[in-house]
């Protein structure tokens, strides 16, 4: 039986991640931003209290793309997102399950959000973060690792919020799962990054021995492939083995600017290296586009959606317009990722392959890695777009002696010593074994007294940035 718990207390904090590197997408580039923590106090029938955490980076733009507000103002709404969910997870009255309670407030924070004027992408945020401290401590509580818990549907995961499955989908699959114990990191290309040479896409000190790349695109036919030609040269003269994403971060204006770089892979010999090598295309066009244009011949290559899935309807959905996949990431929602891929191993029994993939967005070293690995690890995602640690240096501006005891207990995952202690890529791979510890994927916590609380603030459009 699942557990059942109360949330007795919950603190919002952030601090300030400055990038090593540039990193481009879309039409953005990030060289600093906040990452939120969320601090839990659970009490659970019959086992007393727990604490649990969870972090993830504030991203601008991503959540929230719309060219009016500033990069500042897609952080406030995912800050205020936060405070909302904040509001109605302490307001919840009497013992649930931890999913019990997920279900209960994703509604009327969604409702709240909408109200503000923030997306539901972005309103999920508040509750996926909540969700995974509450995981943190629910496992704690019960002395299980996630993988053991969850296989025990600890959180009491069922079908209340995906009526095209039934409890007994969710039990069993969950049931059947077995912690990998490696995970192929792919390593993402910016558009920014240099591609040619030493620091270049096939530099191995640059991509740590990844035999697997997230290449993003640009939305530009044209100028993507030859970008794509020019990375294919690079892997092909340097790599023998090799698979490739492509993701356009919904830049694809519409079918018919998608449909000109599905015929140059197909047709294009200078695209030979990154068509026989690709894997899957990641979101190519916005997410509303998306909804109301069937792939129709496309889906002939495997096409995921990642922005685009902002609901639990979203898969179902996108599987009926020729999509035969979907990311997961737990600033998405970890619950969610269980339901689809749920979906896609149950799918995948009636005949055409489904897949759910891993993609990362927001994943620094400590919690937030540790907690978006062990989730993929859960639920069968191979290999994971990992560019926290290409992009940050180690843990950045965490305190020394957090870094430390990270680095400490969770010995097979980090590396380096005094203040150069950064994630371990051990030939290509992260290994998993330190993640099955009791809690959410994690021996420590950060150290909550070095944080600031959460600052809300309003957001602004651009052009009231400029005033």
């Amino acid at each position: 039986m699942p557990f059942r718990l109360a949330v007795r207390d919950i603190s919002l904090f952030e601090r300030p991640v400055h990038f090593a590197r540039p990193f481009r997408f879309g039409a953005v580039t990030i060289n600093a931003t906040p990452q939120a923590f969320v601090r839990v106090e659970i009490e659970v029938e019959g086992r007393g209290r727990a604490i649990g955490g969870s972090a993830e980076l504030l991203v601008p733009k991503w959540f929230d793309k719309r060219p009016e507000l500033s990069p500042d103002a897609t952080v406030a709404e995912l800050r205020r997102s936060l405070m909302i969910a904040h509001g109605l997870y302490l307001g919840h009255a009497g013992f649930e399950t931890a999913f019990g309670l997920h279900a209960a407030c994703i509604g009327p924070l969604l409702a709240a959000c909408t109200r503000e004027d923030i997306p539901p992408l972005a309103a999920a945020y508040g509750a996926a973060e909540i969700d995974k401290a509450i995981l943190d401590a629910l496992l704690r509580a019960a002395n299980l690792d996630v993988f053991d818990g969850m296989a025990q549907n600890i959180a009491g995961i069922d079908a209340r919020l995906s009526p095209d499955l039934s409890g007994r989908d969710i039990s069993s699959f969950l049931a059947r799962r077995r912690m990998l114990e490696r995970v192929a990191v792919r390593h993402t290309v910016g558009l920014g990054d240099d591609v040619e040479g030493e620091g270049g896409v096939a530099d191995t000190n640059e991509n740590s021995g990844a035999r697997y790349f997230k290449l993003k695109l640009g939305g530009d036919p044209d100028s993507d492939a030859a970008r794509l030609a020019r990375i294919g040269g690079e892997l092909a003269s340097r790599l023998h083995d090799y698979k490739v994403t492509l993701d356009a971060n919904e830049q694809y204006a519409d079918l018919n600017a998608l449909g000109a770089l599905v015929d140059r892979l197909d047709r294009d010999a200078a695209l030979r290296p990154i068509a026989s090598k690709l894997l899957y295309i990641e979101q190519p066009m916005p997410r509303d586009i998306t909804r109301q244009s069937p792939l129709g011949a496309l889906a002939a290559r495997d096409f995921i959606i990642d922005e685009a899935d902002d609901s639990y309807g979203a898969f179902p959905t996108a599987r009926e317009l020729g999509y035969a996949g979907i990311s997961s990431k737990s600033c998405k929602g970890i619950y969610k990722s269980v339901i689809n891929a749920t979906r896609a191993a149950k799918w995948s029994e009636e005949g055409r392959r489904f897949f759910i993939t891993g993609e990362d967005l927001t994943c620094q070293a400590g919690l937030a890695v540790q907690q978006d690995l062990a989730l993929g690890a859960l639920i069968g995602v191979t290999h994971a777009e990992r560019n926290g640690h290409h992009y940050v240096d180690g843990f950045a501006s965490a305190p020394l002696a957090e870094a430390q005891a990270f680095r400490t207990v969770h010995s097979d995952l980090y590396a380096g010593e005094g203040d150069n202690i950064r994630v371990a890529i051990h030939d290509g791979d992260l290994l998993t074994g330190s993640l099955a510890v009791p809690g959410f994927a994690t021996s420590v916590h950060p150290d909550w007294s070095a944080l600031s609380p959460l600052e809300e603030t309003k957001p602004r459009t651009l052009q009231e940035q400029m005033i």
